[in-house]
Formats: C-alpha cells, sequence, structure tokens
C-alpha cells in the first residue's frame, strides 16, 4: 500500500490565520505580534487516498501546531513553531480492515522559524519543510466591504524525502482568490468570514529522486471565521482535492475534508503540577509510578508496567493501576497528552519499535474506553529502546525501561 503524509495539506492554513493578532481597524485587516505569546492551533483531517483511481486506503490526521512569537522588529513577528503530525488508519483496501475508534499514531515532528509582516507576507529560510501552505492568508491594504474580492500569490511546499526521494522541500505555486463573505456561524456563535479558493495546475520540471511528479492538479476551499474582539481566526473549514501523476505512471489523488481551531491553555506551573500529581500517587499507593517536569510538560512513567512477554496484552493487576492513573489524569480535563512506549534493549531494533508501540496503544486505548480523553486528545508513540532511564546490563534496569509514559501536555 503507497502512504504519503499529504495530511499536512490543511495543517498550517489555520497556523497562518492565527499566528498573532490582528488588528482590525474598521475593515481593515492586518496583523500584529505580541511577543511571548503562545497558543496551540489543533486539526483534523479526513482524507482519501486513491492509486490509479482505485480506493488505496482513509486515513484521519491530526496535526499539532505550537506557537511562540519570539520578537517583533519594525512590525514583523518573529516566530518559532513545533508541528507535530499524527494518523490513524480509518480503512485499508489491502486488508479490507475498517478500524475502530483508536488514538492517532505520532507520525512526524517539524520545527520551523519565520517572519510575517503585517500584510502576512513570511519570510522562511529554504530548509524548512513547515508550514507548507505560505503566504495565505494574505489581506490587501484598504478596507474591506462584505462581497469585496482580493488576490494574492502563495505556494506549497511538500516533505517527499520518505515517500520520493526528493530531498529538498517541494515547491508547488499557485494564485489564491479571497472574499470577504460577512458573518457566518461557527459553533453557535456568529462571526466575520472570508473565503480562500485556489486551484493548482502545473507541469513540473523532473528533480532528483526515485520518482516525481510530472502533473499537479487540485483546488481548495476554505472558509475562516474570525473575531475581531481577540483579533484572531477561531476556526476554519476546508475541502481539498490534489492529484499527482508521477514519473512512474501512477496517478495518486487524494480526496478529503479538514477543520481546525485555535485553542488557549493556561500556562502550566510545572513545579506545582508536580508536587500536585506525586502526592496523589503517593497517597493512592501506586507502584512504580514516577513524575517529573519535561520540554512538553508533565510526564508520568509507568515503570515496569507488565505485558504477557512478546505481546500487547496487559497481566492482571495492570488495568487497576491504569485506573488510578486515569482518576489522575481526569483531574486536568484540558490538557492532551501522549502515550509513549519503551522497550528494554533485547532484541532487534523495529522488533522492539514495533511492540513498544503496540504496547502503548494497548494504554492509550484502555484510557479511550474509559473515556479520559477522545481518540483525537492522545497521541501514540513508540521509541523501542531508543531512551533507556536505566542500565540494560542488569535486569533492575531492564525492568524500569520496560515502561510506558503518559505525558500531560502543555502546549
Amino acid at each position: 500500500m503507497t502512504k504519503i503524509n499529504l495530511s499536512v495539506f490543511a495543517l498550517f492554513l489555520l497556523l497562518n490565520f492565527s499566528l498573532a493578532p490582528v488588528k482590525v481597524a474598521g475593515d481593515v485587516f492586518e496583523f500584529r505580534h505580541t511577543p511571548g505569546s503562545r497558543y496551540r492551533i489543533l486539526s483534523v483531517v479526513d482524507e482519501a487516498v486513491f492509486i490509479n483511481n482505485v480506493l488505496s486506503h482513509r486515513a484521519e490526521i491530526l496535526n499539532r501546531i505550537a506557537v511562540e512569537v519570539t520578537g517583533v522588529a519594525e512590525g514583523r513577528g518573529q516566530h518559532r513553531a513545533i508541528f507535530q503530525t499524527s494518523e490513524r488508519l480509518i480503512y485499508d483496501s489491502a486488508s479490507g480492515a475498517q478500524t475502530g475508534i483508536t488514538g492517532f499514531q505520532w507520525s512526524r515532528e517539524y520545527e520551523s522559524v519565520f517572519e510575517r509582516d503585517r500584510l502576512g507576507y513570511l519570510t522562511i529560510a529554504p530548509q524548512y519543510f513547515m508550514p507548507v501552505v505560505r503566504n495565505v492568508p494574505v489581506f490587501p491594504d484598504r478596507q474591506l466591504r462584505v462581497l469585496d474580492t482580493w488576490r494574492a500569490e502563495g505556494y506549497e511546499i511538500h516533505d517527499f524525502r520518505d515517500t520520493f526521494g526528493i530531498q529538498e522541500p517541494y515547491r508547488i505555486p499557485f494564485t489564491a482568490d479571497y472574499v470577504y463573505v460577512g458573518e457566518r456561524q461557527w459553533k453557535e456563535r456568529t462571526y466575520p468570514a472570508f473565503s480562500v479558493t485556489y486551484r493548482i495546475a502545473s507541469r513540473p520540471n523532473a528533480v532528483a529522486g526515485r520518482i516525481y511528479p510530472t502533473r499537479i492538479y487540485g483546488e481548495f476551499n476554505q472558509i475562516v471565521y474570525w473575531d475581531h474582539q481577540i483579533g484572531q481566526a477561531v476556526a476554519y473549514e476546508e475541502t481539498f482535492r490534489l492529484t499527482f501523476e508521477m514519473s512512474d505512471r501512477r496517478k495518486i489523488e487524494f480526496r478529503g475534508t479538514a477543520q481546525a481551531e485555535f485553542v488557549e491553555s493556561e500556562n502550566m506551573n510545572r513545579e506545582e503540577l508536580v508536587s500536585e500529581i506525586a502526592r496523589e500517587i503517593e497517597r493512592m499507593n501506586i507502584p512504580d509510578v514516577n513524575v517529573r517536569a519535561v520540554e512538553e510538560g508533565i510526564s508520568l512513567s509507568l515503570e515496569d508496567i507488565r505485558f504477557r512477554a512478546d505481546s500487547n496484552v496487559m497481566l492482571p493487576g495492570e488495568e487497576a493501576k491504569l485506573d488510578r492513573i486515569a482518576a489522575i489524569l481526569n483531574r486536568y480535563p484540558d490538557r492532551d497528552i501522549v502515550v509513549s512506549g519503551h522497550a528494554a534493549n533485547w532484541g532487534e531494533s523495529e522488533y522492539l519499535l514495533r511492540l513498544s508501540q503496540s504496547r502503548a496503544r494497548a494504554v492509550a486505548d484502555y484510557l479511550l474506553a474509559n473515556n479520559v480523553r477522545s481518540a483525537d486528545r492522545i497521541v501514540i508513540r513508540g521509541y523501542g529502546a531508543e531512551r533507556p532511564i536505566a542500565d540494560n546490563s542488569t535486569e533492575e534496569g531492564m525492568r524500569r525501561n520496560r515502561r510506558v509514559e503518559i505525558t500531560i501536555l502543555e502546549n
């Protein structure tokens, strides 16, 4: 089965709409930037992939962007953003499998640094793969009335390293058309909104890689919901269809929908939270669980969580431990979580990676089944034996390394 991570088509659209507040003077839109501001953007994409006009698979993709405005100079905001993509297979034509509700499997993480001016134009170094859609939106330097239109050039950047062997960021230009459509409803409220439409029709030059696109065509349609009070886009909705005709004569088509929204969360007092959770672990007498602050937030390490040999089936007693962990997680319902699996260094690395992923999934599925979080708020990762916390040459060290970590995310 061919899988291409083009899920990030919609990931950055809301990013471009909401990385910084927008000042509205009458109907004039312009970007303004507040140094030190931090927030996140979440999008979910429902995507179907067709190979030579035959459905290959359907997937849901969860995209998370954590953003910080690191400075402002002459009205241009400097931004640092972390892009994380995760996905879950909904249907696979090769096996005929229709999956149930489960957590999202970690896919990839990108870092990006860029500037944006007051009208929305980006300045970014050529090595960055994110954001994918660039110079969308950009605003005209004039007042806008309902049904006013404007047009601007933009482009997409894609990561084809794994799928096609193309090592450099792959650029696809387009022209975007905008319409200020007036008030539209989003989640029981109305907001000023504008549409963004662009079409792609390209016969690109050959590039170095195993295979490469010879023709690219498609269309994207979005509605963006704006909040004048907070000066940001609060959400967007999108439909898309994009086709690649490849040098190996395959036609790969992506069809789908996406939606995303800006999410605010309070800053995490990590020292206080670690102490609070540690007291709860002690009060509940949960064995072999340690809590510490990490870069992403607060991590609960379930050391020596026990499974059947070479299996992701938990041994008796482990679910009771998870019930007590769930009670702690329920104290912080507004925070998303990552469930990470780890293994002792005893076996082939690929096998250990798959085993750690499946055990993390077992823990995540148990939390989902008990309504600790919804599926779009749990991400699953597997590290194999890459991150030991103890000496693998001893039984005690291997016991500690066979662990699952649950991280409560700050942003």
